[in-house]
C-alpha cells in the first residue's frame, strides 16, 4: 500500500485550533486525521480512518477468538423496546428522541440492549442454542450537554457492544471471564496501558461492574488504588462504616448565637473562640455536619429537593451523588429552588427542617446521611435560624436520615473498603465497560427458554462495551510530543514515511524507488513527493502525523544513503540506499 501526500486528501495544521481542550484532540485536527462537523460530531478523513480500521480489526479478532458472532443493528430504532424497559424516560435528556412523518416515536440508539434481546428471543428457544454471544461495532448516539475532549466525549461515537445469552448464572460467570479476558488481549495489542477497575452499573443494572480505565491526567473518570490491590472507579468505592459510639454522656443538644457564620470555616472558627470543647481538643471542620441542598431531575421530569448531610471537611462529589441516584441527575440547588422551600435558612440549615423522620410531614425535604453519620457521633451543625447552630447534636438521640447516600468525595489516605491500606487517587480514561446484567432486560423483553427439564426459564445476560473512538483517542493521548503524533507501528496509518527532499530529480527518484520497493516488501508506506514544499514544512508535517519510520531521502543520495529515524526514541541512523529495504523491515518487524 502506497499513500502518495501529492494526492491525498489531507490538509496538516500548523496552530492548534482554539476549541481543542486536549492533546489527542489537537493533534488529530492539527494533523487532518478528523474534522470538526458539529459539537461533539467529528468527519473522519483518510488517514484517520486508516487508524480506525485497524483499532476495530484488533477489536473483531479478539471478539471472533472468544467466541462472539458478529452483527449489525440499525442506529435509528422503535421507541416500543426501549419502552418495555423504561429507558426511553430513564435516559433522560441524553437520548436523542425523532418523529416519523406518521408521527412515530424513534430513537438514535445510544446503546442496543433491548434491541440483541429481541434478536436472540426471536431466533432461539431452547437450553441447546445456548450459550451465544452476539457483537457489534456501529456508531452510537448520545445527546451530551457539555461534548468535551474531542473524540473522548462527543456525541457521536463508534462503540463495539457484546451481549452473552446464558441459561444460568454460571454460564455468565464464564462467558463474563471469556469476554474480561478478551478486553486485556485487545488492549494489549493497541498498546494501551490499562486498569480495570469495579464500576457501579448505572442505568445499565445488574449485578457486577467492572471498567477498563487508561490512565491519563486528562481522563475525566477518577478512580482509585491500594497497596494491596484493591482498584475502583471513585463512584464505586463504598465508606467503610465506624462503629456506633456510645453517647451515654453527651449532654444535650443545645443551641448557641454564632453570627456570621454561613461557612464551615467561619463556623469552626467561632466554635474554638467561644465554645471550647471540654477535652481541650480544637474543633474542625469534621466535627461540624454539613448539610447540602441539591435539586435532582427524575427521569419524568419532576424536580425533587434533597439535602445531603456529610462532615464539615467533605464535599459532595456530584458524580458519585450520580452514581447513587441514577438514572436520576442531580445538581446543586439553585436560588429559585431554595425560594420553594423557605424552612431552608441558607448557611444555616439543619436536621430539623429535614427528612420525614426528623419533622414528621411526609412532604419534607428527603435527608440522606454519609455512612460516617453513625448513631451516637455528636455534631455542630445549623440550627435553622439566621447566626445560630446546634452543638453536641447526637445522631439516632435528635436526628435520623430518611437513608443514606454515598455522595461525599473520595481523598488520598481514605481506608480502601477491604482493608488494603490507603487509598491513592488518579485519573483516567473509560475505554471499556462490562456487566453482569442478569435478567433485567430479559424479563422486560420476555426472554425465555426451555430448559433440560421442559420448564420455561429466563435468559441471564452479560453485556460488555468498548469505546472504539476513545480507544483511538487514548491511544493519541499516550503517544504523542510537542511536535505531534507517535502511533504504535500496529495502529499507525502506514508503517513508514519515505520524505523526499530538495528539487534534485535524482532524489525524488530513489525515493520513488524505495517506497516502491518498499510496498512491494508488504509495509504500508506514506510518501511525500511534493514537488514544491519546503524541507522543514515536510519534515513538520512527518512529526505532526506521526508514523512510526521516517525514511528520509535528501542529499545523501550522492553518496547511497538515507536517514532513518525513529519517530518515537531511537536512533537516527544512516542506511545504504542498498540495503534500506531490509533494514527497514527488520525495523518495522521490531516494532
Amino acid at each position: 500500500m502506497l499513500l502518495r501526500l501529492s494526492t491525498l486528501f489531507v490538509r496538516t495544521l500548523r496552530e492548534n485550533p482554539a476549541d481543542a481542550e486536549v492533546a489527542s484532540h489537537r493533534l488529530l485536527l492539527r494533523a487532518g486525521y478528523i474534522r470538526r462537523a458539529a459539537p461533539g460530531i467529528y468527519t473522519w478523513l483518510p488517514l484517520g480512518l486508516r487508524v480506525l480500521a485497524k483499532v476495530e480489526a484488533v477489536v473483531r479478532e479478539e471478539m471472533q477468538s472468544a467466541g462472539a458472532q458478529e452483527v449489525h443493528f440499525p442506529a435509528l430504532l422503535p421507541r416500543e423496546p426501549y419502552e418495555a424497559t423504561h429507558r426511553w424516560t430513564e435516559y433522560g435528556p441524553n437520548l436523542f428522541r425523532l418523529k416519523d412523518r406518521k408521527d412515530a416515536d424513534y430513537l438514535l440508539a445510544p446503546t442496543h440492549e433491548e434491541m440483541f434481546t429481541l434478536l436472540v428471543k426471536d431466533l432461539y428457544g431452547s437450553y441447546k442454542d445456548l450459550p451465544v454471544t452476539l457483537f457489534q461495532v456501529q456508531t452510537k448516539y448520545r445527546d451530551e450537554a457539555r461534548p468535551r475532549a474531542g473524540l473522548i466525549r462527543g456525541r457521536e461515537f463508534v462503540m463495539k457492544d457484546a451481549y452473552s445469552f446464558d441459561v444460568d448464572e454460571d454460564g455468565l460467570e464464564l462467558s463474563y471471564q471469556r469476554q474480561r479476558d478478551a478486553y486485556e488481549r485487545i488492549f494489549q495489542r493497541l498498546g494501551l496501558d490499562y486498569v480495570i477497575v469495579a464500576a457501579t452499573s448505572g442505568a445499565m443494572g445488574g449485578s457486577r461492574s467492572e471498567e477498563f480505565l487508561s490512565p491519563a491526567s486528562i481522563g475525566e473518570d477518577t478512580f482509585v488504588r491500594s497497596p494491596g490491590g484493591y482498584a475502583a472507579n471513585v463512584e464505586a468505592v463504598v465508606t467503610p462504616v465506624p462503629d456506633v459510639v456510645d453517647h451515654a454522656d453527651a449532654p444535650a443538644a443545645h443551641v448557641e448565637d454564632t453570627p456570621d457564620t454561613p461557612t464551615i470555616d467561619t463556623l469552626v472558627a467561632f466554635a474554638n473562640e467561644t465554645h471550647p470543647r471540654a477535652d481541650g481538643v480544637p474543633w474542625t471542620a469534621a466535627d461540624t455536619l454539613k448539610n447540602v441542598v441539591l435539586a435532582v431531575t427524575h427521569p419524568d421530569g419532576e424536580r425533587e429537593i434533597v439535602a445531603v448531610g456529610l462532615p464539615g471537611d467533605r464535599e459532595v462529589d456530584l458524580k458519585r451523588l450520580e452514581a447513587a441516584l441514577t438514572p436520576s441527575v442531580a445538581e446543586p440547588a439553585t436560588e429559585a429552588d431554595l425560594r420553594t422551600r423557605p424552612e431552608l435558612v441558607k448557611g444555616y440549615i439543619g436536621p430539623g427542617v429535614l427528612g420525614r423522620a426528623n419533622t414528621g410531614d411526609e412532604k419534607a425535604v428527603r435527608y440522606l446521611l454519609d455512612p460516617r453519620v453513625v448513631e451516637g457521633t455528636r455534631w455542630i451543625t445549623g440550627a435553622d435560624v439566621a447566626g445560630r447552630h446546634v452543638f453536641d447534636l447526637v445522631a439516632g438521640r435528635d436526628f435520623v436520615g430518611d437513608g443514606t447516600i454515598e455522595a461525599a468525595e473520595v481523598r488520598a489516605g481514605d481506608p480502601a473498603p477491604d482493608g488494603s491500606g490507603p487509598l491513592e487517587l488518579a485519573r483516567g480514561i473509560e475505554i471499556g465497560h462490562i456487566f453482569q446484567l442478569g435478567r433485567k432486560y430479559a424479563e422486560a423483553l420476555g426472554l425465555k427458554v426451555l430448559d433440560v427439564n421442559g420448564k420455561q426459564v429466563t435468559v441471564t445476560m452479560g453485556s460488555y462495551g468498548i469505546g472504539v473512538t476513545r480507544a483511538l483517542a487514548a491511544i493519541a493521548e499516550a503517544n504523542h510530543d510537542d511536535k505531534g503524533l507517535a502511533w504504535p507501528v500496529q495502529v499507525a496509518p502506514a508503517h513508514v514515511h519515505v520524505v523526499a527532499t530538495g528539487k534534485d530529480p535524482a532524489v525524488f527518484e530513489a525515493a520513488e524507488s524505495l517506497a516502491s520497493a518498499l510496498s512491494l516488501r508488504g509495509m504500508e508506506v506514506l510518501f511525500d513527493d511534493r514537488p514544491k514544499v519546503a524541507p522543514g514544512a515536510k519534515f513538520a508535517d512527518a512529526e505532526l502525523l506521526g508514523v512510526p519510520l521516517v525514511v528520509v531521502v535528501g542529499r545523501g543520495v550522492v553518496d547511497g544513503l538515507v536517514e532513518v529515524r525513529p519517530r518515537a526514541g531511537g536512533e537516527t541512523a544512516e542506511v545504504a540506499i542498498v540495503d534500506a529495504v531490509d533494514h527497514i523491515s527488520e525495523l518495522v518487524e521490531q516494532l
